[in-house]
């Protein structure tokens, strides 16, 4: 008996996920567009590398090499990330599915989402991935977490929680996206909807993704909507037109039942 690929049987997922959200529509609704071939999803899907020099502020927290993965939203080679693997980085490169390296650049960061922009220097060829919307993704509906790769960066989740998430770095998100099971490459991993859609973008691994006693670890995605509101601002000037804020504060953590001060001090410029 011949073995499925990998590419059908993630396109079975797919099929799948469509029939749970859309099995139940009523024959007089409008029809649905089309929805993207697979391939096209995937291969919109990229390996993302960055440089960063010793003397950035991040270089140490984050350190000087950094991958993951980003989505390209455009068909100007635009990619959407998670901002924290292109802070600070001279140099950006952009490795397709095919395995072709591609030189790209820094096109902006947002502290206050986390999104991060890059572009290809070069053409990319694929289909950019059209955004959805994350605002209805709700506890329980099935998703795809896609990160670079092919078949074989996919991993079949479902939501399972939308509640705040706090960041010690000064960060918050209202209704951050928390799904199960984990996919090991999360970085700026593209969270898909059943429609082919980008949903959300992948920022951490959480040991609480599913809370209670039935705690379960998975991602946590910075929910797409986030982007249409700053997205013009982020194509202008390389931010989002928010004020930076100095902050001044402590980070407390505690350790071997110790409360220790990990560090406390004036940021110069805001939004470490």
């Amino acid at each position: 008996m011949r073995r499925a690929s990998p590419v059908n049987f993630v396109y079975g997922l797919v099929l799948l996920l469509a029939v749970a959200l859309v099995g139940g529509a009523r024959a007089a609704e409008k029809p649905a567009p089309p929805r993207p071939q697979l391939k096209d999803i995937l291969s919109a899907v990229v390996e993302l590398s960055a440089l960063v020099p010793a003397e950035a502020r991040t270089a140490r927290s984050l350190g000087l090499e950094r991958n993951g993965n980003g989505v390209v939203i455009d068909h100007d080679g635009l990619i959407l990330t998670i901002g924290y693997l292109i802070l600070e980085a001279n140099s950006v490169t952009v490795t397709q599915a095919d395995g072709r390296v591609v030189p790209a650049e820094v096109v902006a960061y947002d502290h206050d989402t986390g999104f991060g922009l890059v572009r290809a220097r070069q053409a990319l060829g694929v289909t950019p991935l059209r955004l959805g919307r994350s605002h209805d993704l709700a506890a329980g509906d099935p998703v795809l977490v896609i990160g670079h790769g092919g078949a074989t960066g996919v991993t079949a989740a479902r939501v399972a929680s939308r509640r705040p998430f706090a960041g010690y770095w000064e960060y918050l998100l209202e209704r951050a996206i928390f799904t199960t099971p984990p996919h090991l490459n999360w970085g700026g991993a593209a969270l898909v909807g059943p429609e082919g859609r980008l949903l959300g973008i992948g920022s951490l691994m959480v040991n609480d993704a599913r809370q209670g006693e039935a705690a379960q670890p998975g991602n946590m995605f910075v929910p797409i909507d986030l982007l249409q509101p700053i997205f013009g601002e982020l194509l202008a000037s390389g931010h989002s037109g928010t004020p930076p804020r100095p902050w001044l504060g402590v980070i407390g953590r505690r350790r071997a039942g110790h409360d220790q001060v990990r560090s406390a001090g004036w940021i110069r410029h805001g939004k470490c």
